[in-house]
């Protein structure tokens, strides 16, 4: 496994593992559903850091690693891009994940907002991405595949929560106008908007 490429993947979820501590609000609590979600946040780079330091190396034709490790670059360098965006969209942290009490207090459809509903799963989502590109492996896989899932069911109650909250006319227009964790093909962005809420 390629070293550099390895470290930059660490290091973004070293970035990532810092956002609970560095950004989140400090009023929820890591509850079993966050540590559900939680979960391949720590497998995923444990398993890549176990592979490189014991020199475990995928099984793909030698002839696919260089293009393989280019492509995890890639992935890592959006991913952590993503998340300094997002954390510079937002005027003040937002609640952890999965918290049930937790009312919106504002609404934002601007900067990383303003093409994909959720930039921080989106740039974790990359992130997982990046460990089956770079070390391809039934477990790579499987970390995010389950990633994917726990993160679509998160954001999936998060825009129903807001959908139902005092910005729901507004956030039903934004929801039709932006992708979940995609920008939609051909959908403009309105002016900005930024009102406080979840």
């Amino acid at each position: 496994m390629d070293k550099p490429s390895a470290l930059l993947f660490l290091l973004n979820f070293v970035v990532i593992g810092a956002l609970p501590r560095v950004f989140f609000r400090s009023d929820g609590r890591f509850n079993r559903k966050w540590w559900l979600t939680a979960l391949p946040f720590g497998l995923s780079p444990l398993f890549v850091a176990v592979c490189a330091a014991v020199g475990w190396e995928p099984i793909t034709p030698d002839s696919w690693r260089s293009g393989l490790n280019l492509a995890a670059v890639a992935l890592n360098a959006v991913s952590i891009a993503l998340i300094f965006l997002t954390l510079g969209t937002h005027r003040i942290p937002v609640a952890l994940w999965h918290q049930e009490n937790d009312a919106p207090r504002h609404l934002v459809t601007h900067g990383a907002y303003s093409l994909i509903r959720h930039p921080f799963y989106a740039a974790f989502l990359l992130a997982f991405l990046s460990a089956a590109v770079l070390f391809p492996h039934a477990i790579t896989l499987a970390l995010f595949c389950y990633g994917f899932a726990a993160l679509n069911a998160t954001a999936a109650r998060e825009e129903q929560r807001l959908s139902e909250s005092e910005f729901g006319s507004e956030y039903r227009g934004y929801l039709a106008r932006t992708g979940r964790f995609l920008p939609r093909p051909g959908r403009a962005a309105p002016a900005e908007t930024s009102r406080v809420g979840g």
